[in-house]
């Protein structure tokens, strides 16, 4: 039966702290990054970095709890066939459910697939929610690119992990 792997999303939900140490290094995009939110040296100085971190991984899980039945379509059969007896070794339910899962318990699952559908919700959820905050703070075009391909790749990350292995 398909379960959540909690061990799966607690370890991807530390992508996003591990893309980002990359990301935004001041070799990479770090610096551009600064210059177009508007960050300075003084500001991220300031910064209570444990509360920073230990918030972005509680975060990281909501996002690979809710990148899960995104890149598993599995899930989708899964939430359909809850009802009071689906846990009972013979009902009818339940009985789908296996003759369903084994015969399609492992179509798309691959690094590959879960990567896509990791894109597709960067594109598709990230872009359109920091743009729109993008817009109203009078952001310009570079922190939206900066920010969207952060996300773009972490998804991507996470939902080939989640995909692959999940």
């Amino acid at each position: 039966m398909e379960n959540m792997n909690f061990y799966i999303v607690f370890l991807t939900a530390l992508v996003p702290l591990l893309v980002g140490f990359l990301w935004y290094n001041p070799k990479i995009f770090g610096t551009a990054w600064m210059n177009a939110s508007g960050m300075t040296e003084e500001k991220a100085k300031g910064a209570n970095m444990p509360l920073i971190f230990g918030l972005t991984y509680v975060l990281g899980l909501f996002l690979s709890t809710a990148l899960y039945p995104m890149v598993i379509h599995q899930m989708g059969v899964f939430s359909v066939l809850q009802t009071p007896d689906f846990n009972t070794p013979n009902s009818e339910a339940s009985l789908f459910f296996k003759d369903f899962y084994s015969k399609y318990g492992s179509n798309f699952r691959t690094f590959k697939h879960g990567v896509f559908h990791g894109v597709l919700g960067g594109l598709f959820i990230g872009l359109p929610i920091i743009a729109v905050n993008a817009l109203f703070e009078r952001k310009g075009f570079k922190y939206i690119a900066i920010n969207v391909g952060y996300w773009v790749i972490s998804m991507a990350i996470m939902g080939g992990i989640i995909c692959q292995w999940a």
